[in-house]
């Protein structure tokens, strides 16, 4: 039996390649070994429909429309990814799949390690010499004078 790991995108799923050691081969859509199928979903495959599909009075905006919340949400295949969708769809059906995983982000901020700490863009800073964690540096000089300071840019 197989697992399936679903990625966000190709890159991300040659990293899990490596990281699992497989000897794979890649297929149209997908790398297949022994244990393991690692596939993505480019992106977001589906996304939810715009409100001129539940009725053509919603097509434009009107306070008196407003707001629409529909009983039950309708959900369509973006076009230019409908290919690796039907992969994804196949590979999730597979008999031979006995356990899915998604690996997906799991933060919701940018993070950025810095030589002093690790930020996660929340935490104000403690001292002169953490000043501008939230902050990267800019390889070019600010001659614009923004009031950021010289040679930062804000993320």
């Amino acid at each position: 039996m197989k697992k399936l790991l679903i990625t966000e995108k190709p890159s991300v799923a040659m990293e899990y390649a490596k990281v699992l050691n497989l000897e794979s081969n890649r297929k149209n859509g997908y790398i297949e070994s022994r244990d393991w199928i690692i596939t993505w979903c480019v992106g977001h495959l589906v996304t939810m429909s715009y409100p001129e599909v539940y009725d053509e009075k919603f097509k434009f905006w009107r306070l008196d429309t407003l707001p629409f919340i529909p009983k039950e949400f309708k959900y369509e295949i973006k076009p230019e990814v409908s290919k690796q969708f039907e992969i994804v769809k196949e590979l999730l059906q597979r008999e031979d799949v006995e356990e899915i995983y998604n690996a997906r982000r799991f933060w919701k901020r940018r993070r950025i390690h810095t030589t002093t700490s690790f930020y996660d863009g929340k935490t104000k800073s403690k001292g002169k010499n953490e000043k501008g964690l939230d902050r990267l540096p800019n390889r070019r000089r600010n001659t614009k004078g923004h009031k950021r300071g010289k040679g930062f840019i804000r993320i």
